[in-house]
């Protein structure tokens, strides 16, 4: 295999490749890596950077291929979203309540992927808590888009809430990174960057050590720049897990070596609601030929319907903040994180450290789901979100019935500048309109980028599959991605910055 002129241009499968057949040593990837992440300061990408780690676990992992002793992802660097406990680094959340929080443990995600023999590069800028659809959130500012519109040097923002996995990987700044998607918090992202980006199903990957928003929808997957590199990755994430009661004691199948078996024959589902007021010509051009790609390769195209998509949103709203108003109730500032100085009495003490120490959109979901949990509204709201949540499931079971897997927008859009939509909370949170409905269902869904708007900005498709059935989801976004041949990258204007 012929090296790429720049390191980092490696995807996450060839560098694998490339460091076990000593075409590279992992120091020397590992070096190309850590001086772009410093370059691409600009974009606001990690919250903390870790080159000393990073260069300390390369020479590591040179050390154990000379021996001949190379595990799956053997010297591959990698960044992590700062929602995922590293031991002895700095986890933040992207909140300032968390801001000098150094975990005691490792989140099992993050050591599982120690233990494949990834190197962490550091730990990637989000949304506070994850609440957010632009990576505005966060309490250590927006992190920006590696994309421009054509002729602009308009900031834009990298969707949320892993923006700074998303921007990192969309970037070359590194191989690969962790999300996590509780409402669309991988595809949104990954598809406004040209990048892949998966949530698994729930109880796929462990959720212990991973800082919680809502439990019941929180789950982490990867974000990379190939179909391949997801399963590569994901394969190496997921596991059952003893701390973690939700996490699914099933075999994790290898989803690389059934990867290019392509979609004949496959039943893809196209739900009539996802068809949307005012959708912009783009995506429902996009969406098209998307469908025309898949049935040109093979596949049969069947027309279902889901019903009650059009309540996943105020579902998802009700629900997650209820969790979240419950999960959030620890940090009081009495064990760790941010704590008030000179308090009065320890009331004074739980409402100034909660009030400094969360920011506004966190405040508003503790507030809005405290209020549907509270005495006289829990029936009205939360008891009939969960009732409609139970609808929503059932009725992808029945689409499924028809069809194998569901082919649907990932965003209702491309990146929209920075600042454009944070005054109004509600026309941010419709940008998760075509992904939160997988997360109250507890499906795996993938993005995977598909095409660039008139101005050059990237687009994303969605595909839904059955719970665990991430195989056949891989297949079908390695089909899209082949029809698609999704090669366009952003200009580094950062690097003039």
């Amino acid at each position: 295999m012929s090296l790429p002129t720049k390191l980092t241009d490696f995807s996450l499968a060839e560098a694998r490749d490339a460091v076990q057949a000593k075409k590279v040593s992992s120091k020397e990837l590992t070096t190309a890596f850590v001086k772009a992440v410093a370059d691409a300061r600009p974009l606001n990408a990690f919250v903390t950077e870790t080159p000393e780690k990073a260069l300390e676990m390369a020479v590591a992992s040179d050390v154990r291929i000379a021996h001949g002793e190379a595990r799956p992802l053997e010297g591959l660097p990698l960044a992590i979203k700062d929602l995922f406990c590293t031991k002895g680094v700095k986890t933040t959340a992207g909140s300032k309540i968390l801001g000098n929080f150094i975990p005691p443990y490792e989140s099992t995600v993050s050591q599982n992927l120690w233990d494949a023999g990834a190197v962490m590069l550091g730990k990637t800028n989000m949304d506070e808590f994850a609440m957010g659809s632009s990576n505005e959130t966060s309490h250590f500012g927006p992190v920006f888009n590696p994309w421009r519109a054509r002729n602009s040097n308009a900031n834009l923002v990298p969707g949320g809430s892993s923006g700074g996995s998303a921007a990192a990987v969309a970037g070359n700044l590194c191989l690969a990174a962790t999300g996590t998607d509780t409402g669309g918090s991988i595809r949104q992202p990954a598809a406004v960057t040209g990048t892949v980006g998966i949530k698994p199903t729930y109880g796929r990957c462990s959720r212990f050590g991973i800082v919680a928003f809502a439990s019941s929808l929180d789950q982490a997957g990867p974000m990379t720049r190939t179909v391949r590199d997801a399963a590569l990755l994901l394969k190496h994430m997921a596991s059952v897990d003893p701390k973690d009661s939700t996490s699914v004691d099933i075999p994790v199948p290898d989803y690389e070596a059934t990867l290019e078996d392509g979609v004949k024959g496959l039943r893809v589902g196209i739900p009539k609601e996802y068809r949307i007021d005012n959708m912009p010509p783009e995506i429902e051009q996009l969406w098209q030929k998307g469908i025309e790609w898949l049935k040109a390769q093979g596949a049969e195209i069947v027309d279902v319907s889901l019903p009650h998509t059009k309540y996943a949103l105020p579902t998802y709203y009700i629900v997650a903040p209820a969790e979240a108003s419950s999960n959030l109730a620890r940090y009081d500032g009495v064990r760790y994180g941010h704590r008030a100085s000179g308090p009065k009495d320890i009331v004074d003490l739980y409402e100034r450290s909660r009030a400094e120490g969360f920011g506004k959109e966190v405040q508003r979901r503790i507030l809005i789901g405290t209020y549907v949990l509270s005495s006289g509204y829990y029936d009205a709201y939360y008891s009939r979100a969960q009732k409609l949540r139970t609808l929503i499931l059932r009725d992808f079971t029945e689409a499924y019935k028809k069809c194998d897997v569901l082919l649907t927008p990932a965003t209702p859009g491309p990146a929209f500048g920075v600042g454009e939509k944070t005054a109004d909370p509600v026309e941010m949170y419709l940008n998760d309109v075509f992904t939160v409905t997988v997360n109250l269902a507890g499906l795996p869904g993938i993005a995977v980028p598909a095409g660039l708007t008139a101005n050059g900005l990237p687009l994303g498709l969605q595909l839904i599959g059955k719970a665990f059935d991430e195989a056949t989801l891989f297949k079908a976004a390695r089909a899209i991605e082949i029809a698609a041949g999704f090669t366009a990258k952003p200009t580094e204007w950062w690097r003039a910055a």
